[in-house]
């Protein structure tokens, strides 16, 4: 599924604001970065993770209008879709093992 947003290595909203890791109020993906704090500059990866980005955003936003609509608690639905992100396992745990070029 391809994004609407150009890839960019920096948005607008997000060049001043030092590490961007929150998400802007129109939903737009944040300023990827590495470990260092370096924005990632390979349009090709930003690409790909603004496309995820995309892709997790809607599937999110169905599975929680979905769970509002059956008649959840609306602060339980967000208190386990944070859970859900922070269980996720991380395969590769060695940043030097990481592939860093484009």
């Amino acid at each position: 599924m391809s994004s609407s947003q150009p890839p960019s290595a920096t948005p607008p909203d997000a060049a001043s604001s030092g590490p961007a890791t929150r998400v802007t109020s129109s939903g737009q993906p944040p300023v990827w970065r590495a470990d260092d704090g370096a924005p990632v500059s390979c349009v090709e990866k930003i690409k790909v993770l603004n496309e995820n980005y995309a892709e997790l955003r809607q599937m999110t936003q169905d599975a929680f209008e979905d769970a509002l609509l059956l008649g959840c608690s609306e602060a339980q639905v967000r208190a386990v879709l944070r859970e859900l992100v922070d269980t996720l396992h991380n395969p590769y745990p060695a940043s030097a093992d990481r592939k860093t070029e484009c």
